[in-house]
This record gives structure tokens, C-alpha cells and sequence, in this order.
């Protein structure tokens, strides 16, 4: 198994500046509850969820056609990703939505082991990699993210924290600046299955016994919804924030909801999350906690034309469309010297 979760350490850059706002030319959508249902089915990660939504505007078919349906991790508590009115995939109409990238990969790991299931969902948006080994799923990049800690605009905390002291956040709820010690009021977590929060545990090396811990005393609060700073209640809480994520919430797409609130985004052992202001405000692709998002899909079905056409490759419909990907704010898995690159096929596990 080849699991892409790296922590590199670049040289310091600008810090946080003003986003620009752009709008799409033809804003995404998301849910596809109208037929003509797309031939692929996604479901899972909130971080990726908008950019899928752009893509299914632009991955296409030999005719033209919209080939990826991709439904957000919020939102009706039940969805229907295949028609429900044919005898085939009857099955589908109102499976429970998946929220979060391991719960978008258990559905589709229903799908792969369960006859009765299958035929609902095709892919699941992912932010991690596989946790277990094993050959019957394929996680397939397609883009670079990371993850830093974010604090309320008039926060008192520092805009700059080492990876040590943000293990003490999370396992006590204070941390040494300076030699005095001080006191984070919450330390936000994103929901259980979540990979952003597997991501970010493993980056500062907590344990989820230390956060179930922490959890029983008061200090973590893990009921709030992955990227949205609006959950930052005051000037001394602090979240994991996907720099992507924050970066598109910011440009005005209609397809993308702001939910930064008065959130910033801060630094990791002397290095910015962003590259750039203004315009030109981008994720650095050295910052401290990079990490590639997939879309995972079942081994057995690389071959499946659409599922081949829409991810497989670097001449795949996903890896063509660079620029949309972005647009949303992520980085470009060729910027660095990993050896991952989008549309790889080498990274497996069974979840």
C-alpha cells in the first residue's frame, strides 16, 4: 500500500491576504436528482465535494454528455444517486447520505461486497489514504490540498504554532509560548469519519484514545462540520481548516457556500498554508501538512470505460481539466517532486 501522506517543510511566505472574487461562468451543481442519471456516482468527502461538482460539468463523454454525479456530504438526510423507478437499481432510491470520506468509502465498499447493494455508488471522494491494506479498492489522485489550524480574526492565539504545541492543544487544551503557559477555550474537530480529521490527528500525532480523552474533559468539541468556520465561536478556539477548501469559499461561486465566517487561516512552524494575495492567492504546495485527495474506486472496475475515461490516467477527463481544479483552490499534483501524479493507479487498500 501506498499511502501519499507527507509533511514537508518549505521556506516562510506571505501569510494570509484578501481573496479576489471570481464567479464560474456555468455554476456546478450538486445532487443530480433529475434524469438523465449520470453514469458515475460519487459520494463522501465535504473537502472535495465542490470541486467533483465542477468537474461533472466538464468530464464528458465520447458525445458530449456529463458523465460524474457527485452529492455533497450534507444536506437531506437521504439521497437516490441511481434511478429508482427501474427494476436495476430500485435499490437506490433513498440510501442514507454519506458524510465524510470513510463514510463515503463504506458505501461504496457496500457496493462492492453486497450484490443487493451494488449499483448505487461508483466512486467516493476522499481526502486520506487507505487505512487498511489490502487490494480491492484503488485511490486515485487528482489534486493537492493541505491542512492548517485556523483561528477567529481577533483571536489571541498565536498566528504561528509548531506541531508540538498543537499536539498539546489537542490533548489539554493548553500549550508553552514563550515559556508561559496558555489555554485554547475549545479545540474544534471536524465529525467521525472525516478525513481531514484522520489527516490531522496523524499530522500532529494524537491519538483518537487522547481525543476521546480530551473529549470527556472538556477540551474537544468533535460535532461540528469539517470547514466551517462559523463554528469558531471566539478568539480562543482553533479548527483544522483545508486550505482548498477556504481558498474557494472565499471567491463568490455560487456553488460554493462561505462558511469561513471571520475564520484565518495560520501558519505551521514558520510556514504560510498560501502562496500569493489578492487574485493570485494559491495553497503552497510545500507548506507543512500536504496531502493528495483521491477518488477512490473499486479495483475490479479500472477498466470500466466511464470510471477509465473519467479518472484513470494523466489523459483522463479529471487529470485534462487542471484549471477547474484550481479554480477550487487546489494545488497541482505535478508542482512538487512526490511521486504521485494525477490519475495513478498504485495506491490500494480495502478502506
Amino acid at each position: 500500500m501506498n499511502v501519499k501522506s507527507r509533511a514537508k517543510v518549505g521556506a516562510a511566505v506571505l501569510g494570509v491576504a484578501a481573496l479576489g472574487v471570481g464567479v464560474l461562468s456555468t455554476p456546478a451543481a450538486a445532487d443530480y436528482t433529475t434524469p438523465p442519471f449520470r453514469p458515475l456516482a460519487g459520494v463522501g468527502s465535504d473537502t472535495t465535494q465542490y470541486v467533483l461538482n465542477g468537474l461533472g460539468d466538464v468530464v464528458l463523454n465520447t458525445s458530449g454528455g456529463k458523465i460524474v454525479g457527485s452529492w455533497n456530504a450534507t444536506g437531506s438526510a437521504t439521497i437516490t444517486p441511481k434511478d429508482a423507478t427501474v427494476a436495476a437499481t430500485a435499490h437506490c432510491g433513498g440510501i442514507n447520505r454519506p458524510n465524510g470520506s470513510s463514510a463515503g468509502i463504506d458505501r461504496l465498499i457496500l457496493d462492492v461486497n453486497n450484490t443487493a447493494q451494488a449499483d448505487c455508488v461508483d466512486f467516493a471522494r476522499s481526502s486520506r489514504g487507505p487505512v487498511t491494506a489490502g487490494p480491492n479498492l484503488t485511490w486515485i489522485p487528482f489534486g493537492k490540498d493541505a491542512v492548517t489550524y485556523a483561528t477567529d480574526l481577533g483571536s489571541t492565539l498565536p498566528t504561528n504554532l509548531s506541531v508540538a504545541q498543537l499536539a498539546s492543544i489537542y490533548k489539554t487544551c493548553t500549550f508553552v509560548d514563550a515559556g508561559v503557559t496558555k489555554t485554547v477555550s475549545k479545540a474544534l474537530l471536524p465529525q467521525a469519519g472525516s478525513g481531514t480529521r484522520t489527516y490531522w490527528l496523524q499530522s500532529i500525532g494524537v491519538t483518537e484514545t487522547e481525543i476521546t480523552a480530551a473529549k470527556a474533559a472538556g477540551c474537544v468539541d468533535d460535532s461540528v462540520q469539517e470547514h466551517d468556520g462559523i463554528a469558531i465561536a471566539n478568539g480562543t478556539q482553533i479548527m483544522p481548516y483545508s486550505v482548498a477548501q477556504w481558498i474557494a469559499q472565499g471567491k463568490g461561486f455560487a456553488d460554493v457556500p462561505n462558511r469561513r465566517g471571520e475564520s484565518r487561516l495560520r501558519n505551521i512552524a514558520g510556514v504560510a498554508p498560501t502562496t500569493g494575495s489578492g487574485t493570485t492567492l494559491a495553497l503552497n504546495p510545500n507548506f507543512t501538512f500536504a496531502r493528495d485527495v483521491y477518488n477512490v474506486v473499486s479495483s475490479a472496475r479500472l477498466s470500466d470505460p466511464n470510471i477509465q475515461r473519467a479518472f484513470v490516467g494523466a489523459s483522463s477527463q479529471v487529470c485534462q481539466n487542471l484549471a477547474t481544479i484550481k479554480n477550487y483552490g487546489f494545488g497541482d499534483l505535478a508542482a512538487d517532486s512526490a511521486p504521485s501524479n494525477c490519475g495513478d493507479t498504485n495506491t490500494t487498500g480495502n478502506r
